[in-house]
């Protein structure tokens, strides 16, 4: 399953009440690393379809949440469990690192 966009308006009903844990990368057009590790998780998303659901926010044009969370850095994983954040990531890494920090975490 590809990876979904998130806003700051159905991000409740995607992430906060979703049954299953889910990875948000938060990122932003001008962010060359976000861009990077891009291709990645959508191959993870696809890979790890049936344990977790990877969504994207876009911190320009969903400041609430981004600031919410604290973000301050870009790209950020933070994987959401029952509704709260359970762990996170700072920075681009390849493909083998981010599953494998992500399979440890779920």
């Amino acid at each position: 399953m590809p990876t979904k966009a998130v806003t700051d308006a159905n991000f409740s009903d995607e992430v906060l009440n979703s049954d299953k844990p889910v990875l948000v990368d938060f990122w932003a057009d001008w962010c060359g690393p976000c861009k990077m590790i891009a291709p990645a998780l959508e191959e993870i998303s696809e890979e790890l379809a049936d344990k977790v659901t990877i969504a994207k926010v876009d911190i320009m044009e969903n400041t609430d949440i981004a600031s919410q969370f604290g973000v301050q850095s870009i790209p950020l994983l933070i994987l959401f469990k029952d509704g709260k954040p359970a762990a996170q990531k700072l920075g681009a890494a390849p493909k083998s690192q981010l599953k494998g920090w992500l399979e440890s975490v779920l």
